[in-house]
């Protein structure tokens, strides 16, 4: 079905979907007695959740159903059906499209990344739009917006409407730059405060033979995701990303969106980290090693510095400690930059791209919206962030604890919960306390000191377009952002000088579209949070 075909039969379906909203307008909040029952009699809602861990709604590889569907269910009434298209590919924006050229959706649209489509299609008529269901009928999400002021607006497509229920994650800070304490110890060396020091310290890395193997095979900095030595950029005060994800725009001190990768700072920056490179202290292996990395060269005692997540990098000072003698890799400051500042780049995004939706094609909204509501009460909040109570989790002293066999299992905390159908990419409130409990002592030290200082930037958290905007960027962005990844990744390996380059790179980036794609996102960001 052409996309033509899709707005056709969603505007015809629109009327349809609120004419169910009038009908049950005056129907009362689902919580307001405090009851968990969503519906009198049990009723079966369809969904397509599809995300990176999971393509389909049930645990993965098997016919099992999440245990926390199964006390969702007893709790709520409402049974999800799992009606997931493109369980085959692992690519949720093919599953997304396939679903929508299906022209059948189920009654929640649910999984990643699905805020863009969600914000083009809703307007048109394909999803139903939240605002006023929501201030009805979930009390306990209205609470939430209300408490967080901008988020809703952050989310809301071109037209002031919203019309998903975003994965909200909790806490603030999520990477940290790491360092093998072990190895300064070896060496003599105090932690380094500036770039000019992580250089001097990364190059007696490369040369004094910290690991003490008589071997010059040390990794002076490596990184799980090759994207992470874009991290280095701001040691020379540039940007690599205005978000938690990677290569975004960022918002300047005069509040004008630009792209990281077209500014004068990262000339600077990534000639320097070329130069690091050339000279050995950053991993020969960057753009080809890949999420192993981490395990193999902190294993091997053979990496230095990288820049992780906090809880699950300060995890191998435990698991390491039999096999790598003195081993200890723990958090650091950011190195203060060129320019004198320290930075802390990544943070976690308050608001995600994830969640679910209401098709308009579900035939209750408001008993879909009251369903999405339980997840906000304090009772599927519980469930949604550490699974079903007695099973994977018990309540001590007013506080959610993971049983032993939890916290001692060979698999991290967070794949176990995601087999629970706990964690998973639904529009829930995530609750810090469940990764807290799994943080190492170091890392959670390092929170403390990085909490104590000013190291976090703000983020951009999106923008939706409207029509014409939205085809200017599918226009142009695409294959801008592929040129400049392209010649990001030459640079670094020493194929062209980025300085020579750099009016010639320009150059190509404005013949590309760059300044038409700068225009499109500055329109939508002032319309959306101006």
């Amino acid at each position: 079905m052409t996309n033509n075909r899709i707005r056709e039969d969603n505007m015809r379906n629109l009327k349809l979907a609120s004419a169910i909203l009038m009908t049950t307008a005056m129907t009362s909040p689902a919580f307001a007695d405090g009851h968990l029952k969503v519906v009198d009699e049990p009723v079966e809602l369809t969904i397509h959740m599809h995300w990176p861990r999971a393509q389909g709604y049930g645990v993965p590889n098997s016919d099992e159903e999440y245990p926390v569907e199964l006390a969702a269910r007893e709790m709520t009434g409402v049974s999800l059906v799992d009606k997931t298209a493109g369980r085959n590919s692992t690519d949720s924006n093919e599953a997304m499209n396939l679903l929508l050229a299906q022209g059948d959706l189920p009654d929640i649209v649910g999984g990643h990344l699905i805020q863009q489509p969600v914000n083009q299609y809703g307007p048109e008529g394909a999803f139903v739009p939240l605002n006023d269901l929501v201030k009805e009928h979930a009390p306990n999400i209205q609470a939430f917006w209300d408490s967080h002021p901008g988020l809703q607006q952050a989310i809301s497509s071109y037209d002031g409407n919203y019309y998903y229920i975003p994965y909200l994650p909790d806490g603030q800070f999520g990477r940290a730059w790491f360092i093998r304490q072990d190895w300064l110890d070896a060496l003599g060396l105090e932690q380094p405060q500036n770039v000019d020091e992580l250089y001097e310290v990364m190059v007696a890395f490369r040369d004094k033979d910290p690991n003490g193997n008589g071997l010059k095979d040390e990794i002076p900095y490596f990184a799980r995701q090759w994207e992470e030595v874009n991290r280095l950029l701001t040691l020379w005060d540039a940007r690599s990303s205005g978000s938690d994800t990677y290569h975004d725009f960022y918002v300047t001190d005069e509040g004008k969106l630009v792209h990281p990768y077209a500014q004068e700072a990262y000339k600077v920056g990534l000639s320097n980290i070329a130069k690091w490179y050339e000279e050995g202290l950053i991993d020969p292996e960057i753009f080809t090693r890949g999420s192993s990395s981490r395990d193999y060269l902190l294993g091997e005692n053979l990496g230095g510095v990288t820049h992780d997540w906090f809880a699950s990098t300060s995890g191998y000072n435990a698991s390491l400690a039999d096999k790598v003698e003195g081993f200890n890799f723990i958090p650091f400051l950011p190195p203060a930059s060129a320019g004198g500042v320290r930075m802390e780049e990544h943070r976690r995004i308050p608001v995600k791209p994830d969640g679910w939706a209401i098709s308009y094609q579900a035939e209750d909204p408001v008993t879909v919206v009251k369903y999405f509501d339980f997840w906000f009460t304090e009772e599927g909040r519980l469930l949604s962030n550490f699974g079903v109570e007695g099973k994977t989790w018990n309540m001590v002293d007013g506080e959610p604890v993971y049983t032993d066999a939890v916290l001692n299992s060979d698999k991290a905390v967070n794949s176990q919960m995601y087999l629970e159908g706990a964690q998973i990419q639904r529009g829930y409130w995530q609750d810090y306390r469940y990764e807290w409990q799994w943080t190492a002592p170091a890392a959670r030290e390092g929170i403390e000191l990085y909490s104590a200082n000013d190291l976090l930037v703000d983020q951009f958290l999106g923008v939706a377009f409207n029509k014409d905007e939205q085809a200017v960027y599918d226009k142009y962005w695409p294959s801008l952002r592929t040129y400049m990844l392209e010649r990001q990744q030459a640079w670094v390996l020493g194929s062209g000088n980025v300085e020579a380059d750099w009016d010639a790179y320009l150059e190509t980036l404005n013949d590309m579209g760059y300044a038409q794609v700068i225009e499109v996102m500055n329109s939508a960001y002032q319309r959306q949070y101006n």
